[in-house]
């Protein structure tokens, strides 16, 4: 019985909440992750998890088992990416997450380059705005902003990203342009939820070097950024973009950018926004590995400090 494999079949399952996402984390059937588990049960005389339909659960020797050997896979995946780069360029899978606007109008253009400068690496790009876990879905690396960030993540800032309140020149004809944030309380704002745990992301100013939110009614809350940024471009409303979204259809006319510092006014300069952060987030210190190390420093030497 090869006893590797088949731990590594056990812990894959109860990271991953069943034994098919296991094996898809392996890259093996489910059928051949249930026979490997079974086989370790068999070896150790013992029932380790408890199948039904719907859950998956340890059992009391399952739990004892697991905690000694968790380690021991991660250990041994690492190992092999240290042996195997240290004889060469990096090489493997490396598996990375991001929220889904900065992966498609960011990441995206840059990973064929990467990937013609490492041409060993096997790379798979996840893009989803909910929060994605390293552990259970196997990512080398994520990409998030920093309202994503989650305890226990080793996080390094690789981009600040402006953000930008528009709206189409329809919709201002229609509804006036606003001319403080305060204003924007008899305005349709178009309001982001976050998937990740369902709040509304909020709308903060920075005045006289103090942080506030007016209060908004939203109109339309959507949790995928393009759509809003379709919305705001048919003139539904007033939208919060990053820059890397909405400068494009600013340049063009088909937006208008609101709360703009003007010399000319003293009262412009008193409103300012708070700016998108996005950080490079690895599961610990020893999931840096040379591959990863490899990628970030690509980001960061490819991507604007100001996007």
């Amino acid at each position: 019985m090869d006893t590797l494999r088949s731990i590594e079949s056990f812990v894959k399952a109860v990271q991953a909440g069943s034994i098919a996402a296991g094996a898809r984390l392996q890259g093996i059937t489910a059928a051949a992750a249930s026979q490997n588990i079974q086989r370790l049960e068999k070896s150790l005389g013992t029932r380790l998890l408890i199948r039904t339909t719907r859950n998956l659960a340890m059992t009391e020797s399952g739990e004892l088992y697991y905690a000694e050997v968790e380690h021991l896979i991660a250990g041994l995946a690492r190992a092999q990416s240290a042996v195997t780069e240290f004889h060469g360029q990096p090489q493997g899978r490396l598996r990375v997450g991001a929220s889904v606007a900065f992966g498609r109008h960011i990441l995206m253009p840059l990973i064929p380059q990467f990937a013609r400068n490492f041409p060993k690496l096997s790379i798979e790009v996840v893009l989803s705005d909910r929060s994605l876990d390293h552990i259970t879905e196997d990512i080398d690396v994520s990409i998030r902003f920093k309202e994503q960030l989650e305890p226990g993540l080793v996080a390094r800032k690789i981009a600040i990203a402006p953000v930008v309140y528009c709206a189409s020149p329809g919709y201002l004809q229609r509804k006036g342009v606003p001319e403080t944030p305060e204003d924007l309380t008899t305005h349709d704002c178009l309001m982001f939820r976050m998937p990740v745990d369902g709040r509304l992301f909020s709308w903060t100013f920075v005045r006289n070097g103090i942080r506030y939110e007016p209060e908004i009614k939203p109109g339309i809350i959507c949790n995928d950024i393009d759509s809003l940024h379709r919305l705001v471009v048919e003139g539904a409303g007033i939208t919060r973009l990053a820059t890397f979204i909405a400068n494009q259809d600013i340049q063009r006319g088909a937006l208008i950018a609101l709360f703009q510092p003007d010399p000319a006014s003293m009262n412009a300069i008193q409103s300012d926004t708070v700016p998108l952060e996005f950080y490079a987030c690895f599961r610990d210190k020893h999931a840096i590995t040379n591959k990863v190390r490899a990628f970030v420093d690509y980001l960061v030497s490819e991507i604007p400090q100001a996007l």
